[in-house]
C-alpha cells in the first residue's frame, strides 16, 4: 500500500478476515438475500447475544444509528441533556443531536481516557436525562460508580462500546450494564462487518420499539403498515454473514488485540519509566481489549505529536494516527469551558498499528522506531 509515494509497511487498522467469511458472503449472494433481510441477520445477532450475554440484540446499518436508535428507543429529545465525553468520537455527540437532545460535554481521566464520576457531577444539571458511556481505545470506563451515580440522579445510562466489543468490567462484557449499548462493526474494530452496529435495550417493550424503527417503523405483524416513524438503518444481509465469520474467530480477534496490547505496552516501558510518554493503564478489574494501542507525549511542546506521526511514516513505513480532536473544540459543539485532560490527551495521543495477525516481531519493530522517533522529538 503507497500513501503519497510513501510505501506503507504497516498500517494502522485493518479488518482481518480470517475465518469462513468469503464462504458466508458467496453463499448470502448466491441465495438471492443480499439486502436488509435474511438468514445470516438473525444468525449474527444471536453470536453477538451468546458472545457477550446481552438479551435479543439488533443488527442496524452503523454504530452511529445504533447510538442514534438507542437514544430515541429509550425516550431521548427536546429539552433533554444527554452528558457525553468531550475526547470521543464526535458521532456520540451527532447522535445525541439527532433525537433533538442536547450533548453536555464532560472532561476525561488523564490516564484512563474515559469519563469520571467527578467529570459527570461537574456536567450535571437539571436537565440531565442520561449519560452516554463510551468506554474508549479498548479499556472500559469505571462502571459501578457511574452507575451509582445515575441510579441517584434518576438518569438513564447508555454505553458507547464501538471501541469495545468483548471488553469486560469485574469479569462481565461491557454493554450488559447499562439500560441502553451500541457496538459498532465499522472496518478498523475487533470484529468487523466492512459498516454495521448492533443495538441491546434492556428493557423488552423499548426494544421492540427499537427493532420496528429500524425498518422505517413497520409493524411486524402487518405489512406496510407504519405506526411510528422510523428509519432505513437495517444491516445487509451479505453485512451479516461476514459478522457471522468474525464472530465465529471472535476470541482469536480480542485475544490478539490483548497479546499485541501486552507486547507494545512491555516494549515501550522505558519511554513512560523515563517519564516521556503516559501507555495505556490496565485496572486489575477490567479486562481492555486494545482496540488500538495508543500512547500520550508527556509534552508542552504542540506540534511534538504531529512530527512524530510524520516521521513514523516518512522514515519507516509506520502508518500511525492522532487521537480525536476534543468535542469542544468542533464548531458545533464549541462551549467556551475548559476540558484540560481532554486537551492533553486529544493533542498529545497517537495511535499505533493494531491488528490481528500482526506478528510478535512485528510488534517489536514498531516499538523500537517509535522509541526512537520519540526520544528524539518528544524526549
Amino acid at each position: 500500500m503507497k500513501s503519497r509515494n510513501v510505501e506503507i509497511r504497516y498500517q494502522c487498522s485493518k479488518p482481518v478476515l480470517a475465518g469462513r467469511e468469503e464462504e458466508y458472503v458467496r453463499e448470502a449472494v448466491s441465495s438471492g438475500w443480499i439486502s436488509g433481510a435474511g438468514p445470516y441477520i438473525g444468525q449474527f445477532e444471536r453470536g453477538v447475544s451468546d458472545y457477550l450475554g446481552v438479551e435479543d440484540p439488533i443488527a442496524v446499518s452503523s454504530g452511529t444509528a445504533a447510538l442514534h436508535l438507542a437514544l430515541l428507543g429509550l425516550g431521548l429529545g427536546d429539552g433533554d441533556e444527554v452528558i457525553v465525553p468531550s475526547f470521543t468520537f464526535v458521532a456520540c455527540a451527532n447522535a445525541v443531536s439527532y433525537c433533538g437532545a442536547t450533548p453536555v460535554l464532560a472532561d476525561c481521566d488523564r490516564l484512563s481516557w474515559n469519563v469520571t464520576v467527578d467529570s459527570l457531577r461537574a456536567a450535571f444539571s437539571a436537565r440531565t436525562r442520561a449519560v452516554l458511556l463510551a468506554h474508549l481505545y479498548g479499556l472500559p470506563a469505571d462502571i459501578d460508580p457511574v452507575l451509582d451515580f445515575c441510579r441517584s440522579e434518576k438518569l438513564l445510562l447508555i454505553e458507547d462500546c464501538a471501541q469495545s466489543f468483548g471488553a469486560r468490567y469485574k469479569g462481565r462484557a461491557v454493554g450488559s450494564f447499562g439500560d441502553a449499548a451500541a457496538w459498532s462493526f465499522y472496518g478498523n474494530k475487533v470484529v468487523s462487518t466492512g459498516e454495521g452496529g448492533m443495538i441491546f435495550v434492556r428493557d423488552p417493550e423499548k426494544r421492540g420499539q427499537v427493532r420496528r424503527m429500524r425498518s422505517q417503523g413497520m409493524d411486524p405483524s402487518r405489512h406496510h403498515w407504519y405506526p411510528v416513524k422510523g428509519f432505513n438503518y437495517r444491516m445487509t444481509n451479505v453485512a451479516a454473514a461476514i459478522g457471522c465469520g468474525q464472530m465465529e474467530m471472535a476470541d482469536y480477534h480480542v485475544e490478539e488485540r490483548k497479546r499485541i496490547g501486552r507486547r507494545y505496552g512491555a516494549n515501550l516501558a522505558d519511554l513512560e519509566t523515563g517519564n516521556t510518554v503516559h501507555l495505556p493503564v490496565r485496572p486489575a478489574d477490567r479486562m481492555s481489549v486494545f482496540w488500538l494501542f495508543g500512547l500520550v507525549l508527556k509534552t508542552q511542546d504542540p506540534e511534538a505529536r504531529d512530527r512524530v506521526i510524520r516521521r513514523l511514516l516518512l522514515e519507516k513505513g509506520i502508518q500511525a494516527r492522532p487521537f480525536y480532536i476534543p468535542l469542544h473544540r468542533l464548531p458545533m459543539y464549541a462551549s467556551g469551558l475548559p476540558f484540560p485532560n481532554a486537551d492533553f490527551i486529544g493533542n498529545n495521543g497517537i495511535a499505533l498499528p493494531t491488528y490481528s495477525g500482526l506478528a510478535d516481531e512485528d510488534v517489536d519493530w514498531i516499538s523500537g522506531a517509535v522509541s526512537e522517533i520519540v526520544r528524539e522529538e518528544a524526549g
